[in-house]
C-alpha cells in the first residue's frame, strides 16, 4: 500500500510554506529544507543580493553547480566511495573474525 502524502509546514528565509510529503521522505525533505535555508541564508548575509525571488535564484543556480560538479565527475565519485566502504567493511569483518577466535 502506497504511503498517504500529508500536509507539512516548513519555513526557508522566513516565510511558511506548506508542502505535500509522504511520511517516508519527510526526513530528507527536512534536510533539503534546512539546505536550502542555509544557501539562501549565506546569500543574504552577504548583502550583494536583494529581494527574495534574487537570492532564491542565486541559491538555486549555486545548488546546480554543485550537484553538476559532482555528477560531473569533478566532484564526489559515489561508486568509488561504495567501492571502499565495502573493502574496509571486509577488512573489519576479518579482523573481528580473529578477534572471536580468541575467545
Amino acid at each position: 500500500m502506497a504511503e498517504r502524502a500529508k500536509t507539512i509546514e516548513i519555513s526557508i528565509l522566513g516565510r511558511n510554506y506548506r508542502i505535500a510529503c509522504e511520511d517516508g521522505e519527510r526526513e530528507a525533505l527536512m534536510e533539503a529544507v534546512a539546505y536550502v535555508d542555509g544557501k539562501m541564508g549565506e546569500i543574504k548575509k552577504t548583502g550583494k543580493v536583494n529581494g527574495t525571488d534574487r537570492i532564491a535564484v542565486m541559491a538555486a543556480l549555486n545548488i546546480a553547480h554543485e550537484f553538476l560538479s559532482t555528477k560531473l565527475g569533478g566532484g564526489f565519485d559515489i561508486g568509488q566511495a561504495k567501492r571502499r566502504i565495502s573493502l574496509i567493511e571486509a577488512k573489519l569483518d576479518a579482523a573481528l573474525a580473529q578477534q572471536d577466535k580468541l575467545f
